[in-house]
């Protein structure tokens, strides 16, 4: 039997949704129009500036990003265009392929940071108390840990 959305879950599940879908629209453009990135290609030069000699494999970076091989791979070559990734074979594995984060993709990286930031700031964290965002984590931590299948190994009474 079904367990419909009583009017109270049902008005906190719409209201989700639709913030969550605006936000995402507005981090996007303002992304696009402060650093002409996409939020994907941001992430991707996250990742690689904060791993070890700014180098990731690129199955690694699919699987940080819950990404196909192949998206990543279209993704790679759009920033390998920019000369801010560039790809070297795996040492250890013929068949394995790094990306390298470049010192252009370092310094585009830094350039578009602040401004996300700021993006960030103004449209979530400065709108919410302190304890407004630790109860965003706790509830974001909730659910990304049932998404990810990890919901099994965490306390949700802490």
């Amino acid at each position: 039997m079904t367990r419909w959305l009583t009017d109270d879950e049902q008005r906190a599940w719409r209201t989700f949704g639709l913030a969550s879908r605006l936000l995402t629209d507005r981090l996007e453009r303002d992304l696009l129009a402060a650093a002409d990135m996409p939020p994907s290609y941001y992430e991707l030069l996250v990742l690689l500036s904060e791993a070890p000699e700014r180098t990731m494999r690129m199955s690694e970076l699919a699987q940080w990003t819950n990404s196909k091989p192949s998206r990543i791979s279209h993704a790679v070559n759009k920033l390998e265009d920019k000369g801010w990734v560039r790809r070297e074979h795996c040492a250890d594995d013929r068949r394995g392929w790094l990306a390298v984060l470049t010192d252009e993709g370092q310094d585009a990286l830094q350039e578009a940071a602040p401004r996300h930031v700021a993006s960030v700031r103004e449209h979530v964290i400065d709108l919410l108390s302190p304890e407004q965002v630790r109860q965003l984590e706790k509830i974001s931590q909730i659910l990304l840990d049932h998404l990810t299948g990890r919901d099994d190994v965490r306390d949700r009474a802490t």
